[in-house]
C-alpha cells in the first residue's frame, strides 16, 4: 500500500511482513507531516490493522531522521484533510501493538506521532521534543495531553513550555521512550513489537496522570509567565498541560486544539514565523548561490582573552582543529583555564559526557607567538579593541601566512577595510564578530569590505552553518549592525535619565517590552570602560552640536566598570543588583547642570522613544546598504541584543505599528536632540507612501 506523493515518489510505505508490518515515512529531507504523509500514514495504520496477518506494527522513517516536525511549506495555509490529531488518535486507537523507531529528531507532530504509539525505541544520539511554543504555538495533536500522562506534569511543563528537546537517555530517565537500541533501530523496534504481541495494549491517552496541588500549579504557570517575558504560548501551553491531570484525553485535546487555532492567527505567532524563517533566509545571500566556500579545518586564534577562548571552544565543538596563540606563557596559562573550565562546567551539568570534553579539549593547541600559525588555513584575531594594535597584528601575519589564508577579525567596531589595508592581501580579510560568550551566543556578523573576495564570503557562511552559529552578512561601518544602533538607542537610554527617569526605570521599561535585560544593566554585565574607550576613540569627529550626557564617563573616571568591580549603573552586593543612591545623585546633578526640569517618564514613553531610535538607526543601514533586507536587522536584533523574537524584531514589529506614529517620535527627537537623530530617508519614504518593510 503506498499513497503517491512528490513526482511518483511514495512518501509513506506499508511492508506487510508477519507477524510484524513495517510502516515507512520516506518524506526528504526531513520527513515533515505534509498532507501526503499524514493520508499515508492513516491509510496504512487502517491496513495494518485490518490485516489479520500482521499482529504488531513498527513505524520507522527513511533518512537520517524520524519525523521532525510540520511542512514549513503549509505554514499559513488551510489545513487539509486528514489532520494530524486524527492520524494521531487512529495509531494509538490501532488494535495491534505500534512501536515507533527513532531516529535523529521527532520534533513537533513526529513526537507527537511518538506519543501516540504503544511504544517507542530510540537511537542514543536521538533527541525528542515538542518546540511549537517557539513559533507561539501549542502543540495541536495531543503534546500537551499525552506527554504528561507519560513523564508527568513537572518534566511536561518544562519540556512543552520551553520547548526544549531532549536527548534520548534523558528521555529514557523521563519515561518519554522505553528503550534505547543497541545498534540496528529497526530490528531492536521489531523485537520490542513482537515481545508486546498478546499484551494489553499500552495507550498514552488512558493513563492517569498525578495532579499538582492548587498553589504548586499556581506558582508553576506564575514562574513559567515570567520567563515568557510577555510570549503567550508559554503560559497557554502550561494552562493545558496542568489540564491533563483533570480530563478525558478528548475533552484535553480539544481544549488544546482550541488554543492552538487561536494562537495560530495570533500577532505573536506571525512574528515567530517570521523569526523562524528570517533566521533560514539569512544563509542565502543574493549573488552567493554558486560560490564555493574555501576548505577550513585547521583554525588559528590570535588571542586566549575571554572572546578568544569563547571562540575557540565554537570551532572545537564543532570538530575543527583549533591553535591558540599568545605573547607569553601567563597570558596562554590563562587562557588554556579558561577553556577548560568551561567544558568543567559542562560535564557537571550534564551538557556534554566526560569523553566529549577530553576529545574537544584535545581539539585545542596552545603556542606562543604566530609562528606557529603556518599551517592553518584560517586566523581570527580577538586581541585588544584598538585599530593600531590590530593593523600592527595583521600586517605580521600577511608576511608569514601562505596564500589563500583567510584572515579574520573580530572586532566590534572598528573598520574592517583599514584592518584589511594593512596587509597585501585584502581579499583575504574579513570580519567576524562573534557576540560574548562566543561560544554561546547564536549571531554571527559577518563583515566584508568593498575588497573581500566572493569565496571568502561563501566561507563565513559556510563556518557559521558549521558552528550552528545564525550569520548576518554586512558592509562596513562604525558597529556594523547591532552594535551601531545599541550605540544609538543606548544614547536616547541616557537623554531619558537627563529628562527625568533612572537607570532602573529605564531598565524595567524595556525589561517589560520584553528584553531579558534593560540596557544599564547589559552595561553594567557588558563593563562601561569598553565603550568608555569608544567614546574616547570618536570623540575627536563628534559634532560639536550634538546632545552629548556625560553620565557613564563620570561613572568611568570613578572606576565604576559595571558588575567586575562591584559598581557601575547599579551596585552590586555578592552579585545581586542593587539601586544606587550615589547613581541617582550623579543623574540629578546632571540634569540640575543642563538646567532640565526632570520629569516623571512612563514606561510607554521610554519604550516608545527606544523603539523609534532602533527603528530609525535601522531605516539609515538600509538607507546605506550596509544590508540588503530588513530581515538581517531583525535577525541581529533579536539574537544578539534579545529583542524579543515573539516581536518579530524592531522593523517587522514597525509594520505592526505603523511607520507614521514611529516617524513623529523620531521627528520630535530629532528636533529637542539636534544632530544624529534626523529621520531616516527609507523611514520617511515609507511612511509617506504606506509602504511596509514587509509587504
Amino acid at each position: 500500500m503506498t499513497v503517491a506523493s512528490r513526482e511518483g515518489v511514495d512518501p509513506v510505505r506499508l511492508n506487510s511482513t508477519s507477524p510484524v508490518a513495517l510502516i515507512e515515512i520516506d518524506n526528504p529531507p526531513v520527513n515533515a507531516t505534509s498532507q501526503a504523509v499524514r493520508a499515508g500514514l492513516l491509510a496504512a495504520i487502517r491496513e495494518a490493522d485490518s490485516d489479520p496477518r500482521i499482529e504488531a506494527v513498527v513505524i520507522a522513517c527513511a533518512g537520517k531522521t524520524f519525523v521532525a516536525g510540520a511542512d514549513i511549506r503549509e505554514f499559513g495555509q488551510v489545513p487539509r484533510e486528514p489532520h494530524l490529531p486524527d492520524v494521531i488518535n487512529a495509531i494509538e486507537a490501532c488494535s495491534k501493538p505500534v512501536v515507533a523507531a527513532i531516529q535523529g529528531t521527532a520534533l513537533g507532530g513526529g513526537c507527537e506521532i511518538a506519543l501516540a504509539c504503544h511504544a517507542r525505541v530510540a537511537e542514543p544520539g536521538a533527541s525528542l521534543g515538542l518546540p511549537e511554543v517557539k513559533l507561539g504555538l501549542v502543540p495541536g495533536a495531543g503534546g500537551t495531553q499525552r506527554l504528561p500522562r507519560l513523564v508527568g506534569l513537572e518534566a511536561a511543563l518544562d519540556l512543552v513550555t520551553g520547548g526544549r528537546p531532549v536527548r534520548a537517555p534523558e528521555a529514557l530517565r523521563l519515561g518519554l521512550i522505553d528503550r534505547l537500541s543497541s545498534g540496528d533501530l529497526r530490528q531492536d523496534a521489531m523485537a520490542l513489537a513482537r515481545e508486546l504481541i498478546g499484551q494489553p495494549l499500552r495507550r498514552t491517552g488512558e493513563r492517569s496522570v498525578a495532579p499538582l496541588d492548587a498553589e504548586t500549579a499556581s506558582a508553576k504557570v506564575a514562574e513559567i509567565r515570567k520567563k515568557a517575558r510577555g510570549a503567550e504560548a508559554p503560559g497557554k501551553a502550561a494552562e493545558l498541560v496542568l489540564l491533563a491531570a483533570n480530563l478525558p484525553l478528548q475533552d484535553g485535546m480539544a481544549r488544546e486544539r482550541e488554543t492552538f487555532l487561536e494562537l495560530r492567527s495570533s500577532a505573536q505567532s506571525a512574528a515567530l514565523r517570521h523569526a523562524f524563517f528570517g533566521e533560514r533566509e539569512v544563509m542565502r545571500l543574493p549573488g552567493l548561490d554558486s560560490v564555493e566556500p574555501r576548505p577550513i579545518q585547521k583554525v588559528g586564534i590570535v588571542g586566549a582573552g575571554t572572546m578568544g577562548s569563547g571562540i575557540a571552544i565554537a570551532f572545537a565543538d564543532a570538530g575543527f582543529d583549533v591553535r591558540i596563540v599568545e605573547t607569553s606563557e601567563q597570558a596562554l596559562s590563562a587562557g588554556q583555564a579558561r577553556v577548560t573550565d568551561v567544558y568543567d562546567k559542562q560535564v557537571a551539568s550534564g551538557r556534554i559526557t566526560p569523553a566529549a570534553q577530553d576529545e574537544r579539549l584535545k581539539a585545542i593547541g596552545y603556542a606562543i607567538g604566530t609562528s606557529s600559525l603556518l599551517d592553518r588555513d584560517l586566523v581570527i584575531e580577538a586581541v585588544f579593541e584598538d585599530l593600531e594594535v590590530k593593523r600592527a597584528l595583521f600586517r605580521d601575519l600577511d608576511a608569514i601566512l601562505p596564500p589563500g589564508t583567510i584572515l579574520a577579525t573580530n572586532t566590534s567596531y572598528l573598520d574592517v577595510s583599514l584592518i584589511a589595508a594593512a596587509t597585501s592581501r585584502p581579499a583575504d580579510v574579513v570580519g567576524l564578530h562573534f557576540f560574548s560568550p562566543a561560544h554561546v551566543m547564536k549571531l554571527l556578523e559577518i563583515v566584508r569590505t568593498d575588497a573581500t573576495a566572493a569565496d571568502v564570503v561563501a566561507t563565513g557562511l559556510a563556518l557559521a552553518k558549521r558552528l550552528r552559529k545564525i550569520p548576518v552578512v554586512c558592509r562596513v561601518c562604525d558597529g556594523f549592525v547591532g552594535n551601531r544602533i545599541l550605540s544609538r538607542y543606548r544614547q536616547q537610554a541616557e537623554y531619558l535619565l537627563e529628562e527625568g527617569a533612572l537607570p532602573h526605570e529605564v531598565d524595567a521599561a524595556l525589561e517589560a517590552f520584553g528584553f531579558p535585560m534593560g540596557p544599564f544593566a547589559v552595561s553594567d554585565l557588558a563593563g562601561l570602560d569598553i565603550n568608555w574607550a569608544r567614546r574616547k576613540r570618536l570623540a575627536p569627529t563628534r559634532d560639536p552640536r550634538e546632545r552629548y550626557v556625560d553620565i557613564a564617563d563620570r561613572l568611568c573616571e570613578a572606576g565604576r566598570f559595571g558588575r567586575k568591580t562591584g559598581a557601575g549603573w547599579y551596585r552590586y552586593e555578592d552579585g545581586k543588583r542593587e539601586i544606587d543612591p550615589a547613581v541617582t545623585a550623579l543623574v540629578e546633578e546632571s540634569s540640575q547642570r543642563r538646567g532640565l526640569t526632570r520629569r516623571a517618564i512612563s514606561a510607554d514613553e521610554i519604550q516608545s522613544r527606544i523603539r523609534a531610535a532602533i527603528v530609525n538607526e535601522a531605516c539609515k543601514i538600509l538607507d546605506e546598504r550596509i544590508v540588503e533586507r530588513p530581515l538581517d536587522v531583525d535577525v541581529v536584533m533579536m539574537h544578539g541584543y534579545g529583542y524579543p523574537a515573539w516581536r518579530g524584531g524592531p522593523l517587522f514589529e514597525a509594520d505592526r505599528v505603523g511607520l507614521q506614529p514611529i516617524l513623529a517620535q523620531v521627528k520630535e527627537r530629532a528636533a529637542q536632540d539636534g544632530p544624529g537623530w534626523e529621520p531616516a530617508k527609507g523611514l520617511v519614504d515609507r511612511a509617506a507612501s504606506g509602504a511596509k518593510f514587509y509587504p
